[in-house]
């Protein structure tokens, strides 16, 4: 366990020791912020279902972490020797900013989330940095709030109902959450106290089965446009927030097309992102123009490769072999983050980077696309 000088505890006394030590509540305030990597303390984990576990963790250096409900960290543990980074929703409210936490599902051949599960225990450190994303309510005023999620598709909603929760917001909320059966219904007890004290939030919860459960009051099923304005008949009135597998998220902007909804209040997240498919982009490169192909030499290895101009420079660099840490894919996270030495690149981000960072040259690799020949820090 990593230790730090205090100057009224000896350096051998621990965490816990120094969280009743009035000298280390002088220094909480200071804020993680956007960008900085930090060294995070597991403190807790709690089993939420058979397959899903939270992990709670807190600033080494007691920092406070500053987050809108509904954004993630990405967490960078060392596996096999290895750094993966990995991006997961924080499900705890921002009003509780010293012990914050993710809420992680096991998925079958999943590196990080089986080794988060398997291995992370109280007291173990591991680096992250964030926190980051554009999907939460701040910046949508509204009163009136849809919630739709399915599996741990729940964790960003859950950190946006909390935050009212704790801040007595004059909300109408309607959380509707879809699970295979009750049993995996993930802070099912917590939405329930929630919703008993708090007026303006309804939780409905759709099973596609009982599973082992013989007593059930609620939907069985999926969510269809039929249940949905059954349950919730103003919805076309409401902010909507979704998250969850993509075939989830697909379905239910059909449902909302089908009705006309006016997408200008419909909002999403989701990291089941799959694998860029480079092939048609490297089809369509024999028919490019010469000045449409592009060298990328990568200065720390050596190494050089051609790549077309329509493809991202992580994905081509991934496919000559290059080891770049990557996460998101859809540059929010940051992770990707590379210094560009030499030559020009379109770059559209979605927040993992600050203009600082552009102006020191970095470049989010995964959503930047060659304009000429490239020189990278690799």
């Amino acid at each position: 366990m990593t230790t730090y000088e205090n100057p009224t505890r000896p350096a051998s006394a621990s965490m816990d020791q120094r969280f009743t030590d009035p000298a280390t509540w002088g220094t909480f305030g200071a804020q993680w912020h956007s960008g900085e990597q930090k060294t995070l303390q597991c403190c807790a984990v709690r089993p939420e279902t058979h397959d899903v576990k939270t992990f709670i963790f807190r600033c080494v250096d007691f920092s406070a972490l500053s987050f809108e409900p509904g954004q993630f960290i990405t967490i960078s543990p060392v596996i096999g020797g290895q750094t993966i980074a990995r991006c997961y929703t924080l499900s705890s409210s921002p009003t509780r900013p010293f012990a914050f936490s993710i809420t992680v599902k096991r998925v079958p051949g999943g590196t990080v989330s089986n080794w988060l599960h398997d291995h992370l225990k109280p007291g173990d450190s591991l680096k992250a940095s964030g926190p980051a994303g554009s999907f939460t309510p701040v910046g949508h005023p509204a009163t009136k709030l849809l919630y739709l999620s399915a599996g741990s598709g729940v964790t960003p909603l859950m950190s946006m109902t909390r935050a009212a929760c704790d801040m007595a917001g004059n909300l109408d909320i309607v959380f509707v959450h879809s699970a295979r059966t009750p049993t995996d219904i993930i802070f099912h007890a917590e939405l329930t106290r929630m919703q008993a004290a708090m007026p303006g939030l309804r939780v409905i919860s759709v099973c596609e089965g009982l599973g082992d459960t013989t007593q059930w009051q609620q939907p069985i099923g999926r969510l269809d446009l039929s249940l949905l304005s059954q349950h919730v008949p103003d919805y076309k009135e409401r902010e909507i927030f979704t998250c969850g597998p993509q075939g989830y998220m697909d379905a239910v902007k059909s449902l909302l097309r089908e009705a006309a909804f006016d997408f200008a209040h419909y909002h999403q997240e989701s990291f089941d992102i799959a694998v860029l498919n480079d092939e048609p982009l490297i089809e369509q490169a024999a028919s490019l123009n010469q000045q449409d192909v592009f060298t990328v030499t990568l200065s720390r290895s050596g190494k050089t490769f051609s790549m077309p101009a329509n493809q991202t420079v992580l994905s081509a660099a991934k496919k000559a072999g290059a080891i770049v840490p990557s996460s998101c894919s859809q540059g929010v996270c940051g992770t990707c983050k590379t210094t560009l030495l030499q030559g020009t690149v379109d770059m559209n981000h979605n927040g993992g980077i600050r203009q600082r960072e552009i102006d020191k040259g970095l470049r989010l690799l995964c959503c930047s696309k060659p304009t000429s020949d490239l020189v990278l820090d690799l």
